[in-house]
């Protein structure tokens, strides 16, 4: 059983910094893609930033290239997401999912292709 728990989330002035860990176990397979999607209230989950653990390739939407960065510890089998510079715009729900196998490219960031969820960290972002 694949579990995925998010963390870190919480309420920061513009321009400050947060880093949301997903701590994952269950898995049995060697290469997976892993994401971080958002889901703003009346809107539609969104892909932020994308990672195959095969050749360590990452994807990232435009309305966050150079501000957020996807990366992985594989000691402790976690995936995170810092994000600087945030913006009121980036107030959601933050979720990280798992992916068996290979995603290319910008299907990273896309939700249906990915099998497992985690619960959800709510990242609140005041101007």
């Amino acid at each position: 059983q694949v579990q995925l728990v998010e963390s870190g989330g919480g309420s920061v002035q513009a321009g400050g910094s947060l880093r949301l860990s997903c701590a994952a176990s269950g898995y049995t397979y060697s290469r997976y893609s892993m994401g971080w999607f958002r889901q703003a209230p009346g809107k539609e989950r969104e892909g932020v930033a994308g990672f195959y653990t095969g050749d360590g390739s990452t994807n990232y939407a435009d309305s966050v290239k150079g501000r957020f960065t996807i990366s992985r510890d594989n000691a402790k089998n976690t995936v995170y997401l810092q994000m600087n510079s945030l913006k009121p715009e980036d107030t959601a729900m933050y979720y990280c999912a798992a992916a068996s196998g290979h995603l290319f490219g910008l299907s990273k960031l896309i939700p249906r292709l990915y099998n497992y969820w985690g619960q959800g960290t709510q990242v609140t972002v005041s101007s």
